[in-house]
């Protein structure tokens, strides 16, 4: 496990990350664009496209559709619809 992965877990914030600008830039357009919620084949071309490992993507993205999610109102993380 990378560093960048172990510190996320720790704090549970993309910022954490430490990724580079570029990395950031391109799963934010992803994130915009493409999907919040990308499926296996998509996060893996998203993963190769910012040379990331497919679990630091998906891990990425988590922690940011839970903040996208507290942007706008709604609990962090998905639940039934009583949430």
């Amino acid at each position: 496990m990378s560093w960048a992965m172990e510190s996320s877990r720790r704090n549970g914030d993309v910022q954490d990350m430490n990724l580079a600008e570029d990395q950031i830039k391109a799963l934010e357009e992803n994130f915009l664009k493409v999907s919040k919620q990308p499926d296996e084949a998509t996060l893996m071309l998203i993963a190769a496209e910012c040379g990331l490992s497919e679990e630091e993507t998906a891990k990425w993205f988590k922690l940011r559709y839970s903040k996208w999610r507290t942007s706008e109102g709604l609990p962090a993380m998905c639940g039934s619809v009583k949430d």
